[in-house]
């Protein structure tokens, strides 16, 4: 009884080191994908910001004022081009997520082993009431 005992807390427990495994791969992928995906959305947003600071006066960016008509045509051609930057990189966040099911990612833990001071006291373990 007990050696049957034995072979299935054996077997559960490699079970179980299996799921934390499969899991843990789980999380390092999805972790890696969404840290990945905010870079692609900053690279984006950062980009279209820069050339809205540095252009945006070409089509009355941030003006109250009305658009004058080249300003109009203007603010159309960056509203075209905008939309294709965020289309595209839309796109390549798509292509990187059905990538990443092609993969199996496991994340780098760091581990610190912290050295224990012990007493060299020859006295240890001996109760001293006083």
């Amino acid at each position: 009884m007990s050696q049957q005992y034995g072979k299935n807390f054996l077997k559960d427990s490699l079970n179980l080191q299996k799921i934390r495994q499969d899991r843990s791969k789980e999380v390092s992928q999805q972790s890696l994908y969404k840290f990945s995906e905010k870079c692609i959305r900053t690279t984006m947003i950062g980009s279209l910001d820069a050339i809205e600071k540095k252009f945006g006066f070409l089509w009355g960016f941030e003006s109250s004022e009305e658009l004058t008509e080249e300003q109009k045509i203007l603010k159309e051609m960056y509203d075209e081009v905008r939309a294709l930057i965020l289309d595209k990189g839309n796109n390549q966040i798509r292509f990187l997520k059905n990538e990443f099911t092609d993969y199996e990612i496991n994340r780098k833990k760091y581990h610190i082993n912290l050295p224990v001071a012990g007493n060299n006291n020859s006295n240890e373990g001996e109760k001293n009431d006083g």
